[in-house]
């Protein structure tokens, strides 16, 4: 019997109020609060031994603090890691359900914290895989999570208004008004939001390093430059960016090749930023912004050059032939179009812990496929390709970069979004890091012409672009 609830049931009083009503004898309550700390104890207990069980080959430091306020270490006394479980009902859940996107979720509630190092709470999955307990082990576990189901609760849940706003349920044949909803879900967070942890140009996509000591600001300077060579642009080029995000490209092949530009994206704050940035900078005689959908785009052969980047993840793979077909109808004969997109180690978009994390917290249309897919369809559209380069390793220093400056402007972050945003995409992008790095998922560049008579007026070598 759970004390609190004895003592509210039986309405104790002090002396100053009417002692006819029938107060529990003080022989009755201490019985009740010797049951409660006995149930307290043989859940404590079980907790402790499925920890140790679960951590006694662990081959790093770690540590366990429960809702009671006991820590449990592994390894040394320098946990790299601390594991907090606010709620008690949280284990009870991962133990009956066996689901780890429970725990991601209960972390953007605030019912689970991570203290330290997230890349090592990420690192976890191979060893909870390696963990095979016995069939008494296993009854043992359920026997502990049962007694969890109605647990005395000290830790004070966040407030509704703290949560993470209702995920949009992935829409497969990607209408453009879910399309619309799914950019401003993942875009329209907070433009300053966004300049906390991106570098001063405001690029949303994986940078180009030299060096793995180079800057941000540097690897995304590079990135622009790279995609501009590989395009071959030339003055007086009319070129067209599908998902122009905050236009950084746009600007500098401008201000650098001397091109004329247009851009559309689907995010109102990333268009309102464009438009703002072009006015201050000048460029409105060379530069303009659509607030459009790539399908509602009109004309024929109206571009010399077209680039997109980090945009085709929304396109869904049914429409992939539709969004290649709309880059060759607008493309002039001969000219080249450049593809930057995240790609997956497998077929289609097949369910999975992975994919519905992604689609449930990040990008609610997103869906990936294997690189040689995305190729086949390509020229299936009309398009030769000419290069492919994988940028698997920089999209893994990109992220480590985002984390690491968004941790740092934590204080500054939480005053432009929620606690539940800012989780959201901290453990968002560190997981994608060590995703890029195992590699789970990949990034490539891939470079086509629209087919017309005769060559691709374009080098022989790569030599121009590293010069």
């Amino acid at each position: 019997m759970n004390l609190k609830k004895a003592c509210d049931e039986t309405r104790l009083y002090d002396n100053s109020v009417d002692m006819s009503v029938k107060v529990m004898p003080i022989s009755q309550i201490r019985q009740v609060n010797r049951r409660y700390r006995l149930m307290e104890n043989n859940r404590f207990r079980g907790v402790t031994r499925l920890m140790e069980r679960i951590f006694q080959n662990y081959p790093g430091n770690i540590a366990v603090r429960l809702w009671t306020g006991d820590t449990l270490t592994f390894g040394n006394d320098k946990a790299d890691v601390i594991l907090v479980f606010h709620d008690p009902r949280l284990i009870r859940n991962l133990i009956l359900f066996r689901d780890p996107l429970l725990l991601a979720e209960a972390y953007f509630q605030g019912r689970f914290d991570i203290v330290g190092d997230i890349y090592t709470v990420l690192g976890l999955k191979d060893h909870l895989r390696s963990v095979q307990l016995s069939f008494v082990e296993k009854i043992k576990a359920v026997f502990t999570a049962l007694q969890l189901g109605r647990p005395f609760i000290t830790h004070e849940l966040p407030a509704s208004e703290n949560k993470r706003p209702g995920w949009l349920p992935l829409s497969r044949n990607h209408s453009k008004n879910g399309n619309r909803k799914a950019v401003s879900y993942h875009y329209d967070v907070s433009n300053e939001f966004y300049q906390l942890w991106l570098d001063e140009q405001m690029v949303y996509s994986c940078a180009y390093f030299e060096k793995e000591q180079e800057g941000l600001d540097q690897a995304q300077c590079n990135k622009l430059e790279h995609i501009c060579r590989k395009l071959h642009l030339q003055p007086g080029d009319r070129l067209l960016d599908i998902g122009c995000g905050w236009g950084a490209l746009l600007r500098w092949a401008v201000k650098h090749h001397g091109v004329r530009a247009h851009g559309v994206t689907l995010s109102r704050e990333q268009y309102e930023y464009n438009i703002e940035k072009i006015k201050v900078e000048g460029l409105q005689d060379r530069v303009t912004v659509e607030l459009k959908d790539y399908r509602d785009l009109n004309g024929e052969a109206e571009f010399d050059k077209i680039v997109s980047v980090g945009m085709f993840e929304h396109v869904g793979l049914k429409n992939l032939p539709q969004y290649f077909g709309v880059a060759q109808r607008l493309l002039k004969p001969g000219g080249l179009f450049l593809n930057h997109g995240i790609t997956h180690d497998a077929d289609g978009w097949k369910n999975s812990m992975g994919t519905r994390f992604i689609n449930r917290y990040v990008f609610p249309d997103g869906e990936l496929d294997r690189v040689s897919n995305i190729q086949r369809v390509m020229e299936q559209r009309g398009f030769e390709l000419l290069d492919v380069e994988a940028l698997r390793p920089h999209y893994a220093l990109t992220l480590r970069h985002w984390v690491r400056k968004l941790e740092s402007n934590q204080y500054r972050a939480l005053q432009l979004v929620p606690e539940s945003i800012y989780r959201v995409w901290r453990l968002y992008m560190a997981a994608c890091a060590v995703q890029f790095e195992n590699g789970e998922v990949g990034i490539y560049q891939i470079l086509a012409v629209k087919r017309d008579n005769g060559l691709a007026a374009v080098p022989l070598t790569r030599r121009s672009l590293y010069r």
